[in-house]
């Protein structure tokens, strides 16, 4: 409301010096003697002047005078010393308390007994010491949902120099006027203007590769072949229901595709197109003045002739994106292009063993593992807590072990809690409000299954790694994302000694 308005002063009009004269009827009247009158302005300023001089006659008497120069020689201070700055950073959970086991036991009986959680595995980590301090059947397998992805982006991370790229490129077709749109296992690629962002930050776009093959041709492409021999095998994977294209969660996973085959590319959740190889090979027939009805599957010749190119963000911010908004299509491209390194074969199989056989070869514990997608939306995958939070002590580390620092990006990705990401809209309410800005986590949700696996700074400044799986069959799946979070701002306010 706004502020009341003080009221109007009530100015009367300013008397005459005189009474007017000639009036039928007025009284004659001897005139005034005349006054001299100092104009309003000029007594406001002889005012002022009067002020300001007393001013500096106080000025003059006093110290301040003197070092100003106006009473007497002047008296310049020294000036202060420098002050000392020196920047550092300091990463958290190194030097403040660590908890107990007891004290932490004690703090999460409550809240990890809450019924609809269903059976719960989890386990708690010091980063900094590796130490164990709570644990519930760790090493038992369950579904993992979306902190699958953990597993693709830490093999990723450790095989594949993160300044990889994935390239997509158009050469000369098989014969005069034609070209070929080669699949090279990008699936972030733009269809917005060049001076928008899809939800796939630093994608390459379309538009720029229209514009090399343009001047590459002359303008003279009459028709678009789209090469797909990059990838094997099926496009869905075992455990993937066909209706969650529809739903948004996934597309069929070819190495050519534009926004994730998202039909709103500004979107990350929605409608996905069922044939994404045709979508952009016709979008790039439409930029290219040829019929977008024509596009065909073809090989690119050998030897063909580059007309065009462009490429992706590097794989750290793939990593970081797929992990962020936990896209399931960014995801199974990368562990496609992860077996294309080890030298297997670019298919659902062949991307699940490339990403065990890395973190088998790099010292972790597989024991109970199963991967059939690089996702984790199969119904089929099976992971323990342990695996889950061994990842993560790794990635928050002190850096002793050798394999911290390549998988130190793991962090980068994982949501904030109320902030970012899956995360953005939870810990709202008490309880799990105590988490807010403090937990960052990736999420994981199927039907029955609800995973939660991160890093939490508690109140004391220690970082801690967690990973808590719960499959709960027919319970609501926002009451046990609630229950989750609940554990995790519990190990927030937990000093717990």
């Amino acid at each position: 409301m706004p502020a009341p308005r003080h009221p109007d002063v009530d100015l009367a009009p300013a008397r005459p010096l005189t009474e007017p004269a000639g009036l039928p009827g007025a009284p004659t009247a001897e005139p005034a003697p005349r006054q001299w009158r100092i104009p309003r302005r000029w007594a406001l300023l002889t005012a002022l002047l009067l002020v300001v001089g007393v001013g500096v006659g106080v000025v003059l008497g006093t110290p301040l005078g003197a070092k100003i120069g106006l009473g007497g020689a002047a008296e310049i201070a020294p000036p202060p010393a420098p002050v000392a700055v020196n920047p550092a950073m300091r990463g958290v959970g190194t030097e403040a308390p660590a908890p107990s086991r007891q004290g932490l036991s004690a703090a999460l009986a409550g809240v990890a007994a809450n019924p609809v959680l269903g059976t719960l595995t989890g386990s708690v980590v010091d980063p900094a010491t590796g130490a164990t301090l709570w644990e519930r059947n760790p090493t038992v397998p369950l579904a993992p949902a979306s902190t699958g992805k953990l597993l693709t982006a830490a093999a990723a991370l450790l095989a594949m120099d993160h300044q990889t790229r994935f390239t997509t490129k158009v050469v000369a077709g098989p014969e005069p006027g034609s070209v070929v749109l080669v699949g090279g296992g990008d699936p972030t690629l733009s269809s917005l203007p060049d001076d928008r962002e899809s939800v796939y930050p630093g994608a390459a776009h379309l538009d720029d590769l229209v514009r090399q093959v343009k001047a590459a041709t002359g303008g003279q492409a009459r028709k678009v072949y789209v090469d797909l021999s990059r990838f094997r095998g099926d496009t869905l994977a075992p455990g993937w229901d066909p209706g969650d294209v529809n739903g948004g969660s996934v597309a069929p996973i070819v190495p050519v595709m534009m926004d994730g085959a998202r039909l709103d590319p500004s979107e990350s959740e929605g409608k996905r197109n069922g044939n994404p190889a045709q979508q952009v090979a016709a979008e790039l027939a439409r930029g290219l003045g040829a019929d977008p009805s024509s596009v065909a599957l073809g090989n690119a010749p050998p030897g063909a002739r580059l007309l065009g190119q462009v490429q992706s963000a590097p794989i750290t911010d793939l990593v970081d994106n797929f992990l962020t908004i936990s896209d399931n299509v960014l995801a199974e491209a990368t562990a496609r292009e992860l077996a294309r390194t080890m030298g297997g074969e670019a298919s659902f199989a062949g991307g699940s063993k490339a990403v065990l056989d890395t973190l088998r070869q790099t010292g972790f514990d597989l024991t109970g593992v199963r991967m059939v997608d690089g996702s984790g939306l199969s119904t089929e995958d099976l992971v323990p807590a342990k695996l889950l939070s061994s990842l993560l002590t790794v990635a928050a580390g002190s850096g002793s072990d050798p394999r911290t620092a390549k998988l130190r990006p793991l962090l980068g990705g994982l949501p904030v809690a109320g902030g970012s990401g899956t995360l953005a809209t939870r810990y709202q309410t008490a309880p799990a409000a105590a988490g807010k800005g403090w937990v960052r986590a990736k999420t994981g949700t199927l039907s029955g299954v609800n995973t939660l696996a991160g890093t939490v700074v508690d109140d004391e400044g220690r970082l801690l790694v967690f990973a808590l799986m719960s499959n709960n069959g027919a319970q609501s799946n926002d009451a046990v994302r609630a229950a989750l979070d609940a554990v995790a701002a519990t190990l927030r306010g937990c000093g717990c000694h």
